[in-house]
């Protein structure tokens, strides 16, 4: 599995965000741009994720890999981001609600 760590994320261009976690979690503060598809509705949205190369994130890393691993074995270019949004907060960067 693939994974980059969220100071690579934040200088990342171009590259779709999915943010796994459920919408509640997701509305008290994500990182900007992140698109919300939560792990436990994913598989009946997979129509909505993007062509190409996509990240994945939820909150410390263990959702979102599972995520990933799932959606490789479907052929989808996917990166697991390691520590997620808790680490993203912890590192001082900007979220969105």
């Amino acid at each position: 599995m693939k994974s980059i760590t969220v100071q690579q994320l934040r200088d990342r261009v171009d590259v779709p965000l999915i943010d796994v976690r459920e919408v509640d979690e997701f509305a008290a503060g994500h990182v900007p741009g992140a698109v919300n598809i939560p792990m436990s509705a994913i598989g009946g949205r997979l129509d909505e994720l993007p062509d190409g190369a996509f990240d994945v994130i939820c909150a410390i890393g263990g959702r979102s890999g599972r995520v990933v691993e799932a959606l490789e074995a479907r052929g989808y270019d996917a990166t697991n981001v390691d520590g997620g949004t808790h680490e993203w907060i912890a590192a001082g960067f900007p979220v969105e609600r």
